[in-house]
């Protein structure tokens, strides 16, 4: 074949039309391009306290049996999540990151003749796993940047096969209460299942709960998605895990790879679960964090998206591409959002408090000479 272009035609067509998932810059990429010393990240929702000493100590126990194969069926980690949250194991799938249980639900059940629905600045995963397999994307208009689940509804039809609820939505950070989405689910027909995208659940507040697993009984087209990656700190491991009836974590299984976790990651995520001091301490920092920045977006004259998640949109009323660019010259990194159809946004991760001193700081001094 000389000419190259041909290797892409070669491509099924919902691959070829595919622009790849662009994740945040790494902080050593930054240092090498301008010289910097000192990077402050907060691109990607990364928990800034990092993993907990049981992870970590629980990964130094199992560095010596590194030659070996991991439990291609994760035992330990399903018995502890069905332990944790009242399930069966075989209710469980695991994932390297809850990325890959969203690619395998599109996998075994999407086809070119199917559709998927979702919402606007819903997750960006969702149009790929959706295109790669050549399904047709609805997307549906979002209101106050959440889901219109009303219009959710109407907009399935007998081709319908999934639907993508991130609750809650990045990079929104909005939240759909639990009466609700149980309606949402309740009327969605037979055929088509719902993808509840919980990646960020453990940082909703106690006053707002939504307790989904206790669906699961009720609804078996409900498959619930969750992650290490966020709250345990855990997301340069890769594990995640999907909830559901056992029937349909069987079709998932017959999809997954074997060996798709490694033996590190299981043994982290395993210990993770039960360091509930480490986990209330990330909820803290959260929570005084998103005081500190939504505090300064205020004196700024900044307007925000209340968030439920471990990251804030800000409205800049600006292009927030060029004030992207300015604070990584000086050092920090923060996602832009233009891909999500908020051009004027940046999504900011909430950090310690000195580093979300130091994005204010910074983010005062740019938009000060802008």
């Amino acid at each position: 074949m000389n000419n190259t272009n041909s290797i892409y035609n070669l491509a099924v067509p919902g691959v070829q039309q595919l622009v790849p998932y662009v994740p945040g810059k790494p902080i050593e990429e930054l240092e090498r391009e301008l010289g910097l010393s000192r990077i402050i990240k907060l691109a990607s929702n990364e928990n800034p306290l990092g993993p907990g000493k049981k992870a970590l100590e629980a990964i130094e126990a199992t560095l010596p049996q590194l030659a070996l194969y991991p439990d291609g069926n994760g035992f330990n980690l399903k018995q502890a999540l069905a332990r944790k949250y009242d399930v069966q194991a075989a209710q469980i799938t695991l994932g390297n990151g809850s990325n890959e249980i969203l690619e395998l639900v599109a996998r075994a059940f999407l086809t070119p003749e199917l559709e998927v629905v979702f919402s606007q600045h819903a997750f960006a995963v969702y149009p790929i796993v959706t295109q790669a397999v050549g399904a047709k994307a609805v997307v549906v208009p979002a209101v106050n940047y959440g889901h219109d689940l009303d219009a959710m509804l109407q907009a399935v039809t007998e081709k319908t096969r999934l639907v993508f609820v991130a609750n809650p939505n990045n990079p929104t950070g909005t939240l759909v209460d639990q009466a609700s989405l149980e309606r949402f689910i309740k009327a969605l027909p037979e055929t088509c299942l719902c993808v509840l995208d919980e990646a960020y659940y453990e940082f909703v507040h106690s006053t707002d709960p939504v307790d989904s697993i206790s669906w699961l009984k009720k609804y078996p087209n409900l498959l619930i998605t969750r992650t290490f990656s966020k709250a345990y700190g855990l997301a340069g491991l890769r594990v995640g895990y999907g909830l559901s009836s056992p029937e349909l974590a069987d079709i998932l299984n017959r999809v997954r790879q074997p060996f798709n976790n490694n033996m590190l990651a299981l043994a982290a995520a395993e210990a993770a679960l039960s360091d509930a001091e480490h986990l209330q301490r990330t909820i803290a920092v959260n929570a005084q964090g998103m005081r500190q920045l939504t505090d300064g977006f205020k004196d700024l004259g900044l307007e925000w998206i209340p968030s439920h998640g471990n990251f804030v949109s800000v409205d800049l009323k600006q292009p927030g591409q060029p004030v992207y660019e300015a604070l990584l010259r000086k050092g920090v990194i923060v996602r832009p959002v233009a891909n999500y159809e908020m051009p004027n946004h940046l999504r900011i991760s909430i950090g310690t408090e000195e580093e979300n001193r130091i994005f204010l700081d910074a983010l005062t001094d740019v938009l000060s000479n802008v």
